[in-house]
């Protein structure tokens, strides 16, 4: 059975990305939010909204994106976020 996998980028309060993988990016927003299940990159970073969204991947597809993206700089990074949201 093959899940449908995304790769996220969420941005916090300080302008700082996090990248991460999920087969339910908005369920894992909301757990970044609560503190609870959420990233140990957000005890010390509030999550403010998900800037990046690449869905319909395996979950190795996902896994090796999701590497690809945490390799680039930031200024990669917000070129990659800038090019994707001017094509939806």
């Amino acid at each position: 059975m093959e899940e449908n996998y995304s790769v996220y980028m969420i941005e916090t309060v300080c302008g700082k990305l996090y990248t991460g993988v999920s087969t339910d990016p908005l369920r894992r927003f909301k757990e970044h939010l609560s503190g609870n299940k959420g990233a140990k990159f957000f005890r010390s970073a509030t999550p403010k909204e998900i800037v990046y969204l690449e869905s319909g991947l395996d979950r190795s597809k996902a896994l090796k994106r999701e590497i690809e993206i945490k390799k680039m700089t930031k200024k990669q990074k917000l070129t990659l976020i800038k090019d994707h949201n001017t094509q939806a």
